[in-house]
């Protein structure tokens, strides 16, 4: 089954390029999901939510609809280990299991985090702090990039994100690899000139994939769907909408 989406859809940039202008806020999601069958919660990232809100947008959402979840920073990029900030998030999830509508945690690490045994151990803790929910991790570290880490996520059952991103020096290579039942693919955008100098953080995900860039995930992705249950695609150039066209473009392509 494939999953197709955005990562995130409360954007005010949305608005004419893709929500209609006047429509309520509190519409947006409910406008959303008439046209798509996932969505990547962003928001979490920067602050734990609420039970409440994970409700609300629940709710807000047909049968069949999957959220994926980013871990809060204090998860990832901190190191702390403090079950108490795994507990917290566990908590506010807890809508979206009762419901059958989490697809799953994205663990998203920063650059800074380096391929090391300590690295692996935090990784293992990390997957057991949240036991039994399906958990996929993100690594921007090409560092990664080893047969024997796939190997090792396959043995502990987390599934690897595959990332069309910027070809930089050290930056993850759009590798096509599914370690879980869960096969995931975020589209970042090429804008190399953007990644590390920017004034916004917007500016990093300004980009329009064209055509044939996309075409190349294509087979990729068919890949990916046979070898996993679950297979999720969501689109992170989200500046002005164009995340929306790229999932279009790419739900055409599949069809």
């Amino acid at each position: 089954m494939i999953y197709l989406g955005t990562s995130g859809f409360s954007y005010k940039d949305w608005v004419g390029p893709f929500y209609p202008k006047g429509m309520p806020q509190r519409d947006w999601l409910l406008y959303y999901s008439r046209e798509f069958n996932c969505c990547e919660i962003n928001s979490t990232y920067y602050a734990i939510s609420t039970a409440k809100n994970m409700e609300t947008m629940a709710e807000k959402t047909s049968n069949g609809f999957l959220f994926a979840v980013k871990a809060n920073k204090e998860m990832t990029h901190e190191y702390k280990g403090n079950p108490e900030v795994f507990k917290a998030f566990r908590d506010v999830l807890q809508p979206l299991i009762e419901r059958g509508k989490l697809g799953c945690v994205l663990a998203q690490f920063p650059y800074s985090f380096r391929y090391s045994i300590e690295s692996r151990k935090f990784i293992e803790w990390f997957k057991e702090q949240l036991t039994g929910l399906p958990l996929v991790v993100e690594f921007r570290n090409a560092g990664w990039l080893k047969r024997d880490v796939f190997d090792w996520l396959k043995q502990i059952g987390v599934g690897f994100c595959c990332v069309d991103e910027p070809r930089l020096p050290n930056l993850m290579p759009s590798v096509a690899e599914a370690t879980s039942s869960v096969a995931y693919v975020r589209f970042h955008g090429r804008n190399k000139e953007k990644w590390w100098e920017h004034e916004n953080a917007y500016e990093r995900y300004d980009y329009t994939y064209s055509k044939d860039e996309l075409a190349e995930w294509i087979p990729k992705i068919k890949r990916l769907n046979e070898s996993a249950q679950t297979t999720f695609l969501f689109a992170n150039n989200h500046w002005r909408g164009q995340a929306v066209d790229t999932i279009r473009q790419i739900r055409m392509m599949l069809e």
